[in-house]
């Protein structure tokens, strides 16, 4: 994955920001906290917004915008004015970011003898009723190894369409 000097890194939830901003400050990821834009992670979902919001500040060099998000289907169409200038990386979380608790708690096969929804089982199942907030997935991953551990296994178990990116592929 080729990036651009200027990193836009939006995510879809809270558990993704915590991911990001873990893995961002224990230096385990393929840019740095200072290569991006306003040095923090984005959330903003529209093209429009995001247009808006940061890219009327007239860069001159490209930006690679890594979005971090469990839809495929979700599109960031952005404007011909800026789509030149613009590099769009999808990082697909799919089923849900969820997963990695999942994993590290060694209860994959469980999770999907299930049928349960990964949100929905960590709720049940695993008695963790704030998955989702960012705090929780912040103490959860105090020890980024322990995160690191479970992208990777998320990313072996997984079914990762050819060409399509992962939060493996954001690793060092």
């Amino acid at each position: 994955m080729k990036l651009a000097k200027y990193k836009a890194c939006i995510c879809e939830g809270s558990a993704e920001s915590a991911i990001i901003d873990i893995l961002v400050d224990n230096n385990l990821l393929i840019f740095t906290r200072e290569e991006m834009l306003d040095e923090k992670v984005i959330r903003c979902r529209s093209a429009k917004n995001f247009e808006e919001r940061y890219l009327r500040k007239g860069f001159d060099e490209q930006i690679s915008v890594i979005r971090i998000l469990d839809s495929r289907r979700e599109s960031f169409k952005l404007s011909k004015a800026y789509a030149y200038k613009i590099d769009v990386v999808n990082v697909i979380t799919a089923p849900e970011i969820e997963m990695l608790i999942i994993h590290n708690e060694g209860a994959y096969e469980r999770f999907k003898r299930s049928g349960k929804k990964p949100s929905d089982f960590c709720k049940m199942d695993l008695r963790m009723g704030n998955v989702k907030a960012y705090d929780f997935v912040k103490d959860y991953f105090a020890n980024p190894k322990i995160l690191v551990d479970a992208i990777r296994e998320y990313r072996r178990v997984a079914n990762i369409p050819k060409g399509e990116y992962s939060l493996a592929d954001l690793l060092k």
